[in-house]
């Protein structure tokens, strides 16, 4: 996915800042994760973490979410 549409991913009121911080985060654990890494083959893991988020697999928590819990 080369453009993804922000409004999509902001729908739940996270921010920018928030998503960036997730996507690259979870980016990494593909990485570092060899099996994940084969099985997303030539795909970059940023695109893999990216398609997670938009999917649903991946859910960002707000600071504002953990002081309420």
């Amino acid at each position: 996915m080369l453009n993804p549409n922000l409004k999509e991913i902001l729908k739940d009121k996270t921010s920018r800042y928030s998503v960036v911080i997730a996507v690259a985060k979870r980016a990494r654990e593909i990485s570092e994760d060899r099996d994940m890494a084969e099985k997303i083959g030539t795909e970059k893991p940023v695109t893999y973490a990216l398609d997670e988020l938009i999917e649903g697999k991946l859910r960002i928590v707000e600071p504002e979410e953990i002081r309420n819990i």
